[in-house]
């Protein structure tokens, strides 16, 4: 699972689930959609395939240990991570910006306390990943629509310019029908033509419907067995990669 440029142990720690594709499936996939955009829905959707998932990941470990990652610090750092991980797969989740706005304000309204610079209690890379996108240090009113639609349009844009041409990326939108499909067939977990399809964990080739309306928790309840700490411990400790944005 790792890649050549990376000086990282894979070993993981006894108790820990260990990365599952199989070896058609080697290579890490990251999921770089913003928050709100079906970041929790492809992760569950991923787990029910066998891969192991982290949504979210601020350690070194935890990128290590996961087939899949979602979420901070993807959504920001996915350059970064395209030189660490050069056989990785992208993914970019895309959503109407009527529904994604006011889920995104809603969002921010429960988690700016926290994001805070000096007293927020959440984690420094997921703080620091928000910021980049999201410019929440800078601006007065980080709820203003014009501002959010301004930092959708512009991340949308940096990562559809950056892999521009790149058969290792793809868009999706996961309300789409056939969305799912896409994404497996992708990331070679299903042939193209096929009747492998309906044999698949989910049947109905949906994605799972999960932190809807007012709802933030569904990755925290949902319980499964690959699911990847995004704090988890390795040789490293808890550190994390030494690259800056």
């Amino acid at each position: 699972m790792t890649s050549k440029q990376t000086e990282l142990s894979t070993s993981a720690q006894a108790d820990m689930p260990k990365p599952t594709m199989t070896s058609k499936q080697d290579n890490k996939v990251f999921i770089i959609g913003l928050p709100r955009t079906g970041t929790t829905s492809v992760s569950v959707a991923l787990l029910e395939q066998g891969l192991t998932v982290a949504h979210q990941a601020f350690t070194k470990q935890a990128f290590m240990l996961a087939d899949a990652v979602s979420d901070a610090p993807c959504f920001s750092d996915y350059q970064q991570l395209d030189k660490l991980f050069p056989n990785a797969k992208f993914v970019y989740l895309d959503r109407p910006l009527d529904k994604w706005l006011p889920s995104m304000q809603m969002l921010l309204g429960r988690m700016l306390v926290h994001l805070d610079k000096d007293k927020g209690r959440f984690h420094p890379v997921m703080k620091r990943s928000f910021n980049h996108c999201f410019d929440i240090w800078q601006v007065e009113d980080v709820f203003d629509e014009a501002h959010l639609t301004a930092c959708y349009q512009r991340h949308q844009q940096q990562v559809l310019s950056y892999f521009a041409g790149r058969n290792d990326f793809i868009t999706i939108d996961i309300s789409v029908a056939g969305s799912f499909a896409t994404l497996l067939q992708f990331i070679d977990l299903a042939e193209p033509d096929t009747a492998e399809l309906p044999q698949l964990n989910f049947p109905q080739l949906n994605f799972p419907q999960l932190n809807m309306g007012r709802n933030v928790a569904s990755w925290d309840e949902y319980k499964h067995p690959n699911k990847i700490s995004a704090n988890a411990s390795g040789p490293d400790k808890r550190k994390f990669f030494d690259y800056r944005l």
